[in-house]
Parts: structure tokens; C-alpha cells; sequence
């Protein structure tokens, strides 16, 4: 029985003499009950801080910015700016941003130089906007119409709306004469760049908007005249920009067309080979 109480004895003189050389003298343990807070970085050791760096000695790393991908929650802190629909972020877009600012950029945004030390510099959080999928998922979507085209585009508009998606217009604004192929530009390099998940081209017959659309590399432009023709084109072909010939179409077809197209997605993998083939006949004539 001696024995056993001196063995204990040594394991508890051991344990305490552990515990003590954990803690570095010169920095004194936290104080019973405290806590950091979650997601507060502990405090630097003396031996970290830059008063206690000798000179000429390494610096500390930059802290990394963490880019976290946008989550559907109500809970979290507003954004401070949203610059989704640029590809380019540069200095002006988080100039006078606060520290710790959120900031929502596109998935595939890419930064400046200048850019990315104010936002390590600051600790501004970058949400990348997700790719918006599902026949309910909120869309950007680019429209743009001539000026036939350009009564239909203004009932399209309200359509977008209540069908819960966000409209990027580039225009034409009235009925004056103007050229297709300007507008039919304009909407598929929105879509191209990212700065639009979806386009619509509203011309007399839709032909010339798509074959404008389709000199953009990544965009498949498809003119459809019914809802059938609207569901093959995404469901087959993931055409991500839709003209519609506003003389060969009523208004009612119109609405039909449009709300199907934005609902059907392209989820089989046959498909999506044959639309990889597509890509890859495009790659071959990029200068």
C-alpha cells in the first residue's frame, strides 16, 4: 500500500510540473471562465508581436483573406457593397470600405494587385456569388432589344419580376431606329463575362440577334419560336441566351417561352457531352 501511494505521488508531482512548463513564464495563463470568442484570433505571444521582433528580422505572413462562397442566410452581417456584376475588381470598387467590410463579388472575379492588399490590409470578407441553378434559383438576366423589339422587351421586364429574377437592361429605350447587332452584343459579352447568368434578345425575327450573340466565344444563342423549342435548347443544347422574334411571336407566347427556358436546366450527361463538343469546335478557331 506504501508503495502505491508513493507511485501516485510521483504521477501527480510529474503532471504538475507538465503543466506548469506549458504556459511560457512571461505570458500569464488566461484567467479562470475567460474565453476567446469564436472567431476572434487569440492573442499574439510576445515572441509574435512586432515590438518584440528584432530588426531586420522576417515578417509575419499577410493574413489571408478567406473567399467564402455565398450561403443562404438571413443571420449573417449585410454586405458593405455589392460588385457581383464585374469580372475585374480594382481599387475603386473597395475604396472607403471598413475594416472587416463584406463584400459580394462575382464566382469567377478576379483582383487587382492594388485591390488585393487593401482587402488583406483591411481583413475585407469576399463572397463569390454562387452560380444560380434550379428552375427557382434568383437569376441576373441581360436583355436587350432594337426597336421592333422594343415593346416586347419592356413586357418582358415585368415578366423577369415576377418570376423573381433581376434584369440587367442594355437597351434600346424607345422605338427609334436603331441596329440589332449592337444590343445582340451587348447581352451576350454580359453573359460571357460573367456579369449575367442568363441573356435575352429581343429583334423583328430573332435570327440576326443569334447569330450576333453566337460570334461571342461562350455563349450559345438559340432563336426559339415555342415552349418546346425553349425546353430542348437548355435542356439539350444549355443555350444560355434566348432571342425571341417579337413580329413572329404574340406577347402570350412570349411569357410561355420565357418561363419555360428559365426553368429548365441541362442535367444529363449525354448532353452535357455533346455540349463539351460544342465548346471544343469553338476553342479550335479562338485566335
Amino acid at each position: 500500500m506504501s508503495d502505491d501511494k508513493e507511485t501516485r505521488d510521483r504521477v501527480r508531482a510529474l503532471v504538475r510540473e507538465v503543466l506548469r512548463n506549458a504556459v511560457p513564464a512571461d505570458e500569464p495563463p488566461e484567467p479562470a471562465g475567460m474565453t476567446t470568442p469564436a472567431g476572434a484570433a487569440p492573442p499574439l505571444r510576445p515572441e509574435a508581436r512586432p515590438e518584440a521582433r528584432p530588426e531586420g528580422g522576417p515578417s509575419p505572413r499577410a493574413r489571408v483573406v478567406e473567399m467564402v462562397r455565398e450561403a443562404p442566410s438571413t443571420s449573417e452581417a449585410p454586405f458593405a457593397r455589392d460588385e457581383s456584376s464585374k469580372t475585374v475588381i480594382t481599387e475603386a470598387d473597395v475604396h472607403g470600405l471598413e475594416v472587416g467590410a463584406r463584400l459580394r463579388v462575382a464566382e469567377s472575379a478576379r483582383l487587382t494587385p492594388l485591390a488585393a492588399d487593401i482587402v488583406r490590409e483591411r481583413r475585407i470578407e469576399l463572397v463569390r456569388r454562387t452560380p444560380r441553378r434550379g428552375p427557382r434559383a434568383e437569376k441576373i438576366v441581360a436583355i436587350g432589344a432594337d426597336h421592333g423589339g422594343f415593346p416586347m422587351k419592356e413586357e418582358l421586364k415585368g415578366l423577369l419580376a415576377e418570376l423573381g429574377h433581376r434584369v440587367r437592361d442594355f437597351g434600346t429605350d424607345s422605338t427609334d431606329a436603331v441596329d440589332y447587332p449592337d444590343f445582340a452584343h451587348a447581352v451576350a459579352r454580359a453573359v460571357a463575362e460573367g456579369e449575367a447568368d442568363l441573356g435575352i434578345i429581343v429583334d423583328g425575327a430573332g435570327v440576326g440577334s443569334a447569330m450576333t450573340a453566337n460570334k461571342v466565344p461562350g455563349v450559345r444563342a438559340a432563336a426559339c419560336y415555342s415552349a418546346k423549342v425553349a425546353r430542348n435548347s437548355r435542356e439539350h443544347n444549355d443555350a444560355n441566351v434566348l432571342t425571341l422574334g417579337s413580329g413572329v411571336i404574340t406577347p402570350a407566347e412570349m411569357r410561355a417561352i420565357v418561363t419555360i427556358w428559365l426553368s429548365t436546366e441541362i442535367t444529363e450527361e449525354r448532353h452535357k457531352k455533346r455540349v463539351a463538343k460544342i465548346e471544343a469546335v469553338e476553342r479550335q478557331y479562338k485566335c
